[in-house]
């Protein structure tokens, strides 16, 4: 073979190709590199584009050698980088070490059923995770079609508030190095999480999701097109279809155990679907009025020829002057603040676009307090949300009966009942961690 086209990681796609071909060829489709200058100990990693080979890869029986290259191909193709970017933009602070966790532990349980390959015996698995972490008991075929990379992140995610970095010790975290700086050093950098150069404790999921992941290196690396987001949905669309025409191709062999809940999607934001939504449900829709004619009668002149008349016909006017929407917020303790403070910031730009008064109600099993806004006045963020006891959504839907709205926009994690139903359509707004609970009756719109 021409030696411009080899690297240390071509026996194992050789061998990942000879057992698995469709899935296998999802390597030909990503470059390859050597990083001879890297750190012994580096094996692997990839920038989402490029899986890089560090010294430490040729140490490694060919079995783990395949082993690790299809974990990073799967890495690749189910899109983890570019989704640790987007969620970090949505969210602000993502651990990426954590992520990375996460998302090894997705990859292991996926390539588990193959014997021409061999994983690290401290790898970390999805159900692994969730039985540690979240106390569930999951077979891997289950966890895989039930949990996807977001939602796991956002359930093993419980660290503290952000503290002062100074005189951190002993997290165990790392953040992941580009490329070049792995050249140079071995990727032992502390990871400080928030932008401000603070760091949150652990809590006791995230710390055991670590304890789990044990001194695996993080190889999820920046990559050269972060900076590009308009070209993820393209790619998001092509890494899927390659992903279902492999596992189509090669059956029980395909390195996915089975398709996956994590396959790589086009994921519509949350607050693109809000705006939507409100827009439908608050714009000013025309109504019939008999005082005054259609445009077409007035065009014809109440005339149909010479002699004859027209019966009338009533033309259009705007059916309200000011759109209402009452949100209510259920304060039973299961909504973060911050997923609050995105909402309420979604809502207060709707309101100002569509010139809609706002009426806020608040309550768990009662209601707490009311507030009323006028279009382009409200303020939500400045609002105190009191509540913690149980949750009974009757009484802040008959409260919001009274303000006649046009809709109802209901952030709750929809966990208690809704015995009176209203005339009116309620949109419930639910977290992504009760993403499966059912609604009693309107639309559900997952955040997350």
């Amino acid at each position: 073979m021409n030696p411009i086209y080899t690297h240390r990681g071509t026996r194992a796609i050789q061998r990942m190709v000879e057992y698995a071909p469709s899935s296998g060829g999802l390597a030909l489709w990503i470059d390859h590199r050597d990083l001879p200058d890297a750190p012994t100990a580096l094996t692997a990693a990839n920038d989402g584009s490029t899986i890089f080979y560090g010294p430490g890869f040729e140490s490694l029986s060919l079995p783990q050698q395949a082993g690790l290259v299809a974990h990073e191909v799967l890495h690749v193709a189910l899109r983890h980088r570019p989704r640790y970017v987007t969620l970090r933009g949505l969210l602000g602070d993502v651990d990426l070490p954590l992520f990375n966790c996460c998302a090894d532990a997705i990859v292991n349980s996926a390539l588990g059923h193959l014997s021409w390959l061999e994983l690290p015996r401290s790898a970390v698995t999805l159900e692994g995770v969730l039985r540690h972490a979240l106390k569930l008991d999951l077979s891997t075929e289950q966890a895989l079609l039930d949990w996807d990379l977001e939602r796991l992140y956002r359930a093993i995610d419980d660290r503290g508030p952000s503290l002062p970095s100074a005189g951190r010790r002993g997290s165990g975290s790392r953040q992941a190095e580009s490329p070049d700086a792995a050249a140079e050093r071995a990727g032992e950098t502390e990871n400080l999480g928030a932008s401000d150069g603070a760091w949150r404790p652990d809590g006791p999921r995230s710390a055991q999701v670590r304890r789990l992941a044990g001194d695996l290196r993080d190889d999820l690396w920046p990559g050269p097109d972060e900076d590009r987001p308009e070209n993820a949905p393209e790619q998001a669309r092509e890494w899927g279809e390659r992903l279902l025409r492999a596992h189509t191709g090669d059956g029980a062999f395909s390195l996915l155990r089975t398709l996956l809940a994590d396959l790589p999607r086009l994921r519509t934001p949350w607050e693109h679907l809000l705006r939507t939504h409100l827009t439908r449900g608050l714009s000013l829709q025309p109504g019939l009025s008999w005082s005054r004619p259609s445009r077409s009668y007035q065009a014809n002149k109440g005339r149909v020829g010479t002699h004859g008349r027209l019966p009338w016909e009533p033309g259009h006017a705007a059916a309200r002057t000011v759109a209402r929407l009452v949100v209510m917020v259920d304060c039973s303790g299961s909504i973060e603040d911050q997923l609050l403070d995105r909402f309420a910031q979604e809502v207060e730009a709707a309101s100002r676009r569509l010139e809609a008064r706002i009426v806020v109600i608040v309550g768990d099993d009662r209601v707490t307090g009311v507030a009323t806004f006028e279009p382009g006045r409200s303020n939500l963020r400045e609002l105190v949300f009191n509540g913690g006891g149980g949750t009974d959504f009757s009484p802040l839907l008959r409260e919001a009966d009274r303000h006649r709205p046009d809709l109802g926009l209901f952030l709750t994690d929809l966990q208690g009942p809704a015995d009176w139903h209203p005339t009116w359509p309620v949109i419930w707004a639910v977290p992504v961690a009760y993403q499966d609970a059912v609604v009693p009756f309107g639309r559900k719109l997952v955040l997350g």
